[in-house]
C-alpha cells in the first residue's frame, strides 16, 4: 500500500470536530493510565483479570497517547485509528458485556456511551481520513 493511500482524505473541514473529540479523549485517557495506574491503568487491568496486565496496561496507555496525538494533528489518521478501534472493541468486550449480563441493557448503554462514541469516531476516521485541516492534507497538497 502506498503512503498516498494511507493519508488520502477529502476537503471536509468538519472532520476536525471528530478528530478533536477522538484525539482529546484518547490522549487524556492514556495520560491518566500513567498518572493513576492503580485506578485507570495497570491496576484496573489486573482487577479485570487480564493476562500480562502490566504489559497490556502500559501498551494501551502508550497507544492511546501516541495515536491520540496523531489524530489531533491529523497525521496518518487512518493508521492511527486502527489501534484505537481495537482498544475500544476490547474495552467493550471486557467491561460492558459484564454490565449487560448483570445489570441489563439500559445500564450497559449508559456505562458505554463514551466507548461507543470513541469506537464510532475511530471507524469514521479510518474510513474518511483526517479532513482538510490536517497534516495528511498538507502532505497531499505538497505531493507526498
Amino acid at each position: 500500500m502506498k503512503f498516498h493511500n494511507i493519508i488520502k482524505t477529502d476537503d471536509s473541514k468538519t472532520t476536525l470536530l471528530i478528530r478533536l473529540m477522538v484525539g482529546t479523549v484518547f490522549l487524556s485517557e492514556g495520560i491518566q493510565k500513567f498518572l493513576f495506574p492503580a485506578l485507570r491503568g495497570v491496576g484496573r487491568f489486573q482487577k479485570m483479570g487480564l493476562p500480562s496486565a502490566e504489559f497490556l496496561g502500559n501498551l494501551v496507555a502508550g497507544l492511546e497517547i501516541i495515536c491520540g496525538i496523531l489524530i489531533l494533528i491529523g497525521f496518518i489518521t487512518r493508521l492511527a485509528g486502527i489501534p484505537l478501534l481495537v482498544i475500544m472493541v476490547a474495552a467493550i468486550a471486557t467491561t460492558k458485556f459484564k454490565i449487560l449480563a448483570q445489570d441489563g441493557f439500559w445500564e450497559m448503554m449508559h456505562e458505554s456511551r463514551t466507548d461507543w462514541a470513541m469506537l464510532l469516531g475511530s471507524i469514521f476516521l479510518i474510513i474518511k481520513g483526517a479532513g482538510n485541516w490536517s497534516a495528511d492534507k498538507t502532505l497531499l497538497k505538497n505531493g507526498a
